[in-house]
């Protein structure tokens, strides 16, 4: 096998050598977020304030890439001995060849949000999954429920896998593309065991009647107070929580539809909280204030 065909998670990549992180450095510690676009991205306001009350001299970085300009991104956050950094919209997947080797997270998943320099090595880690377990037990607790996962993208399959590895009993995997959609649903079933089933997106969506969690992971309504999910509220009973991953606005059209059905809903904000903190405590060692970083993106919302 050919070295440019061995998996990411293996295989050696020609890099700059970086010097290894030293804690008494004077040099602010500079971490950031890949994406297109990244504007109403509240993460930069969070981290920093994060920081500040952590005591440490770091800087958050939001950074406009796109698709054709990633590897000179992450060549040059090599370059600049960068301690790490977000991936978002449209870079999850599209960054796996360029690092150096996965955690076992982001290994099954096959998305990565998240950067984590290690002396000369960038390892992709995935904290968006971990984070959303944690905001959806708040409600329920995923263990024996059926759950209706709408998109097929970098943000669903965090969510499929760790959602599935938190005892969820069955999903459905709801998306427009057939192949997109089909292949995350045997990812789920082949590396959780879990029973997943795919149904192609054609219409306003209708819910099936014993569904417990309805998940948007499509990126529909994101910084688009009107952008409307296809789905058809009358079908999906009351009992049923309804979770969008979208953070701004908070308080999507997808979750005003669901909480008029009566429905118990969950924002994007909790998730894009505790996977915040998730990868702080990684890149510091330090472990955050969640209220702070929770206050920071309502602050930076209602700016």
């Amino acid at each position: 096998m050919r070295e440019d065909d061995a998996p990411a998670s293996t295989r050696r990549l020609p890099q700059v050598l970086l010097v290894p992180f030293d804690s008494t450095d004077d040099i602010p510690q500079i971490v950031c977020c890949f994406g297109q676009p990244v504007a109403g991205n509240p993460t930069q306001f969070m981290m920093e304030k994060a920081f500040a009350d952590a005591g440490l001299d770091w800087r958050y970085l939001s950074l406009e890439v796109p698709p054709e300009s990633l590897a000179d991104a992450v060549r040059g956050l090599r370059a600049m001995g960068f301690r790490g950094g977000n991936l978002t919209i449209p870079h999850k997947v599209a960054v796996i060849p360029l690092l150096d080797r996965l955690t076992h997270a982001a290994d099954m998943m096959g998305a990565v949000n998240c950067l984590i320099r290690e002396g000369a090595e960038l390892i992709g880690e995935n904290t968006d999954g971990k984070g959303f377990v944690e905001s959806l037990r708040t409600l329920v607790d995923p263990t024996g429920k059926k759950i209706v996962l709408l998109g097929a993208g970098g943000a669903a399959r965090a969510v499929a896998i760790e959602t599935a590895l938190a005892g969820a009993a069955e999903f459905t995997i709801v998306n427009r593309s057939l192949e997109r959609g089909e292949t995350l649903a045997k990812l789920v079933h082949d590396k959780t065991g879990v029973p997943t089933s795919f149904v192609a997106w054609q219409g306003d969506y209708m819910a099936p009647t014993d569904v417990d969690v309805l998940i948007n992971c499509t990126s529909i309504g994101l910084n688009d107070s009107s952008g409307r999910v296809p789905v058809d509220f009358n079908t999906v009973p009351p009992s049923c929580v309804v979770a969008d991953v979208v953070f701004n606005p908070a308080e999507t059209q997808f979750l005003k539809a669901a909480k008029a059905r009566g429905c118990p809903t969950l924002d994007g904000l909790g998730m894009l909280v505790n996977q915040g903190a998730i990868a702080f405590k990684t890149w510091t060692g330090i472990e955050p204030n969640r209220e702070i970083m929770r206050d920071a993106v309502e602050e930076f919302l209602e700016a």
